[in-house]
C-alpha cells in the first residue's frame, strides 16, 4: 500500500511542476529552442501593446517539427488591493 501512496504523491508532484514551468517570461522568440506540442511562452519583447504581452505556443505538428502561433495576450502581474 505505502508504494501506491508513494507513486500517487510522485504523480501528484510531476503534475504540480509541469503546471508551473511554462510560467517564466523571455526577451526574444529566438530564444525559445525546444518549443513542445501545447506549450505557451511568454516572451517580453515590446512588439505588443502596453499591458500586454506576446504568447507563443506549440499549435501543431507539422514535417518539419511544432508549429508556432503568436498572439498579444494580457499581462498578468502581482495583484495589488
Amino acid at each position: 500500500m505505502s508504494l501506491r501512496r508513494a507513486a500517487c504523491l510522485s504523480l501528484l508532484i510531476s503534475i504540480a511542476l509541469a503546471s508551473t514551468a511554462g510560467a517564466a517570461t523571455i526577451g526574444r522568440e529566438q530564444d525559445i529552442v525546444d518549443l513542445k506540442l501545447g506549450q505557451r511562452v511568454l516572451v517580453d519583447d515590446g512588439t505588443c501593446p502596453a499591458g500586454q504581452v506576446k504568447e507563443v505556443r506549440g499549435a501543431k505538428m507539422t514535417d518539419k517539427g511544432v508549429a508556432r502561433t503568436a498572439s498579444c495576450v494580457p499581462r498578468h502581474g502581482p495583484k495589488t488591493k
